[in-house]
């Protein structure tokens, strides 16, 4: 390879068989590893995909700033794109977010702003407030910058490179892939997987998972001054990409559903992961204990548990 960007995608689908064993459940989860990307993050891909784009469109010019406002993630992936690139990054980021991916952004030559939480908020759990605030100052650092900003919450090419995650997870699998649960972070992961998992059967179902105590796309009320620890999503706002005709219905997972899960999926699959990650494998439980027993449920590993090891996810 040429460079490590050329590293990025083609991860693992793997049959997480003991777990199902473990809970006696019928069927089959399969779990893409993404976490296996070179930032331990599904993040990679669409960092890739969204300077690529803007540099085909000329949008992005040659040294030109590069900024993003991110919960770490994708802010870890454009470090690394831009330091291969050429590109200065500045990534801005709640101070709610775990410490260990602002440090890998440092890592890899980028810039990272903190912007303190709202009065309400509290570490570990990244409220829409917080988020606000953070794409206020975004807006006012790519202004005095001159900056081009990723917008990963808008920009299409993020659904587009989560599209190519679905495409190799159905060739992988032999194209028996019954369901997908992933997520609501930007939106970008459901709905491109969701899109091309249709394309190839029309007849999947998609499902959206959300923090249990946040139930926003599935209607019901929230609990009052509900807290979430599964970082990157579950806002309680709307999200550009989320065509509500792809979602086959909501599924909701507690933060001690979603920790409970990653430390099995790590101490009987030896798949280290984050919170997201045990949030797809409880949504992933669920649906095989109902409404799709017996059948096929594909979700993402989203990053590395590596970068939680600041927090009570592995005390």
């Amino acid at each position: 390879m040429k460079s490590v960007l050329e590293a990025i995608g083609n991860t693992p689908l793997v049959s997480l068989e003991r777990l199902v064993k473990h809970w006696n459940l019928d069927g089959r989860i399969l779990a893409k590893l993404d976490h296996l990307n070179p930032t331990a993050s599904k993040k990679d891909r669409i960092a890739l995909g969204m300077i690529r784009d803007a540099e085909r469109k000329g949008i992005l010019k040659p040294g030109q700033n590069v900024i993003e406002e991110t919960s770490g993630n994708t802010g870890n992936s454009l470090a690394l794109v831009c330091a291969v690139l050429g590109y200065p990054f500045t990534a801005v980021m709640s101070r709610g977010n775990s410490v260990e991916r602002v440090r890998i952004s440092r890592a890899l030559g980028a810039k990272v702003v903190l912007v303190d939480q709202s009065p309400n908020s509290k570490p570990g759990a990244v409220s829409a407030a917080d988020l606000d605030l953070v794409i206020k100052e975004t807006e006012r650092l790519t202004k005095e910058l001159g900056a081009f900003c990723t917008g990963q919450f808008e920009n299409p090419s993020n659904a587009i490179a989560q599209e190519i995650t679905a495409d190799e997870m159905w060739e992988q699998s032999g194209g028996s892939i019954d369901a997908i649960a992933d997520f609501v972070g930007t939106g970008g992961g459901f709905a491109g997987i969701a899109a091309s998992i249709r394309r190839h059967n029309p007849n999947a179902r998609c499902y959206l998972v959300e923090p249990e105590d946040v139930p926003y796309y599935s209607g019901k009320k929230a609990t009052e001054g509900a807290k979430h620890k599964i970082q990157g999503g579950g806002y309680a706002r709307e999200v550009p990409f989320l065509d509500r005709s792809l979602i086959t219905d909501c599924v909701g997972v507690s933060d001690q559903e979603a920790t409970d899960c990653a430390r099995l999926l790590s101490s009987i699959e030896g798949i280290f992961a984050g919170f997201s990650s045990g949030a797809h494998v409880a949504a992933a439980k669920k649906l095989l204990e109902g409404r799709e027993k017996g059948k096929t449920v594909a979700i993402v590993i989203c990053d590395s548990g590596l970068k939680y090891l600041s927090t009570d996810l592995y005390p």
